[in-house]
């Protein structure tokens, strides 16, 4: 595929969206565990934004990988490429939980629409708590991996301009 669009690469084009999807995804998957209006309103709509975060993300590291190959290589761009490879597995994992969430309250949580079982309360409340240190795992190591990531890549392009060695 031709990661460039009127002679510009996609990458950086890309990493907006996946700027904007990561903490929104990771915000409602966030509000949907702890905030019961938000669950009901929100519904699909957290694995929905979770799949399109991890579809924008799949598709920036892909554009970056293709910019990877036809820049000069720094340190500093080889060290974004490095830290780039961990944006991925946070992003599935944000994905799977947010898809788990919606599933676990729409069938077995507290106001389940179709009324499936869990044969006890305590094993109910063990897999809510699951559930929730998931959510808090995925959804702050998804965050801090795209600022992370983002400030890596910004560094590689712009300290060069503004340190003068460009």
């Amino acid at each position: 595929m031709n990661w460039v669009i009127a002679g510009l690469p996609l990458h950086p084009l890309l990493v907006h969206a996946s700027v904007v999807l990561i903490p929104l995804a990771a915000l409602c998957t966030i509000l949907t565990l702890v905030w019961p209006a938000a669950r009901r309103r929100l519904g699909i709509v957290t694995p929905l934004l979770a799949f399109a975060a991890l579809g924008a993300t799949l598709l920036t590291v892909q554009a970056g990988e293709a910019l990877a190959q036809i820049i000069t290589p720094t340190a500093l761009s080889g060290a974004h490429v490095a830290i780039g490879e961990t944006v991925r597995p946070w992003i599935f994992g944000l994905f799977l939980v947010a898809a788990a969430q919606w599933l676990w309250f729409r069938y077995f949580g507290t106001g389940q629409k179709y009324g499936a079982r869990i044969p006890s309360a305590g094993t109910r409340t063990a897999l809510t708590v699951v559930l929730a240190v998931a959510v808090a795992l995925t959804s702050v190591g998804s965050v801090v991996s795209v600022v992370v990531v983002g400030d890596s890549g910004a560094r590689a392009v712009w300290s060069p301009v503004v340190d003068g060695t460009k």
